[in-house]
């Protein structure tokens, strides 16, 4: 069975929700139903940020379709659990500062084309829509660039030399504030040299 590539429209708080679970599983709404019952193992997902207007991370699904009721995600109904899920696994997750401009690769895309130019962001109503293909690999090959740039930016420190790091930090700072202390007591016990 082909592929299929997948635009999941959201917002940067339902996003970071989706961060915080470790990009394991995307929920889609109820009014995407039909849709979402349609997502396969080894589909592509590429998750654009509506209130950011930026293109944030890829992923790939694992798993079939399956409904579930547990709350994770916001939404301005009330009653909307985002029940249709499959397990994801992320390729690239980006931070906000690093998302891909979508003002600037949108009109590009042939997916937003049925759209006059000036109107590209109707493309994006709705949070499920299928794309071309190339369109996901235009993107998947920008978000994986911004990635790269990103890493070069900040190396990634392994958590134990980050731990390692905060505890050398803090025997430094007591260490300091030891001397400090010491120091003052010393002032505070020499007597005042006599005035001449």
């Amino acid at each position: 069975m082909s592929k299929t590539y997948w635009m999941i429209v959201i917002d940067q708080d339902n996003l970071d929700i989706t961060r915080g679970t470790g990009f394991k599983v995307l929920g889609v709404d109820s009014h995407n139903r039909r849709k979402a019952v349609r997502i396969a193992p080894e589909d592509h997902l590429v998750y654009y940020v509506q209130d950011r207007k930026g293109f944030a991370a890829t992923a790939t699904v694992e798993s079939e379709h399956f409904e579930e009721r547990t709350r994770l995600w916001k939404h301005h109904r009330k009653e909307e659990l985002f029940p249709n899920r499959v397990k994801i696994k992320s390729d690239v997750v980006l931070s906000p500062e690093d998302y891909i401009d979508a003002r600037e690769i949108a009109p590009t895309l042939e997916y937003v084309k049925k759209w006059p130019a000036e109107l590209w962001p109707l493309a994006f109503f709705g949070m499920l829509h299928i794309m071309p293909q190339r369109d996901f690999n235009l993107l998947e090959e920008e978000i994986r660039k911004a990635g790269q740039a990103a890493e070069k930016r900040t190396p990634v420190m392994p958590e134990k030399e980050i731990t390692s790091a905060a505890a050398a930090s803090r025997r430094r700072q007591k260490k300091k504030a030891l001397v400090t202390r010491r120091r003052r007591r010393a002032q505070s016990k020499t007597p005042p040299r006599p005035v001449r």
